[in-house]
């Protein structure tokens, strides 16, 4: 299968399962569900979705003249947080550190498979996603998001937090079988989850 019918099976997949009710938690074992770190580990598969879906973003641009950086994306969708976290009674500046965050993981992604590409051409995308179709699917991962920092509000501010999004990133990078680029960007993706 090549890179692009990959990273488009990823959107599919992503796609599917930011839509469908409880699919980030069909993948946590019976054990935590019950525990009192299932929405760390609920957000932090949500995160993890948006590192991986940032594969196919790097083969939409790759060879165009759209860049990595782009702050007048990232403003839009900054903005477009601070109005949606306001709804759903989320600080507004804890969901712009957050998504601020995801952008800059996704960023990591981008920069780390672009310098893979370069020095081995031979495993660059020959052919191009659409960026018009991957920005709803992106949308919809940053409503998740929204509504699972909704989730944690309290539990970020107990001592306990980061050992427990620590123990949730490992889960999330063995059950999403992560290479070390994407745990890199899922590390980065969860900087400002605890306070």
């Amino acid at each position: 299968m090549s890179l692009i019918r990959a990273a488009l099976a990823t959107v599919v997949a992503v796609a599917v399962s930011v839509t469908e009710l409880g699919c980030s938690a069909a993948m946590v074992p019976t054990a935590d569900k019950t525990s009192h770190s299932k929405p760390l580990l609920t957000l932090t598969d949500v995160a993890a979705q948006r590192v991986q879906l940032a594969d196919t973003v790097a083969a939409a641009k790759w060879g165009t003249d759209a860049p990595i950086n782009d702050p007048v994306r990232e403003k839009t969708v900054l903005d477009t947080v601070v109005a949606k976290a306001a709804q759903l009674g989320v600080d507004p500046v804890v969901s712009v550190a957050v998504l601020t965050d995801q952008i800059e993981a996704s960023k990591v992604v981008q920069y780390g498979l672009y310098s893979r590409w370069t020095a081995h051409p031979g495993q660059a995308p020959t052919t191009r996603a659409d960026l018009g179709q991957i920005r709803p699917v992106l949308d919809r991962i940053t409503d998740q998001l929204l509504a699972e920092l909704k989730a944690i509000q309290q539990l970020r501010a107990k001592s306990s937090c980061a050992a427990q999004l620590t123990g949730a990133r490992h889960r999330i990078e063995h059950t999403r079988h992560l290479d070390p680029l994407h745990e890199e960007a899922l590390t980065r993706a969860l900087t400002s989850i605890c306070r």
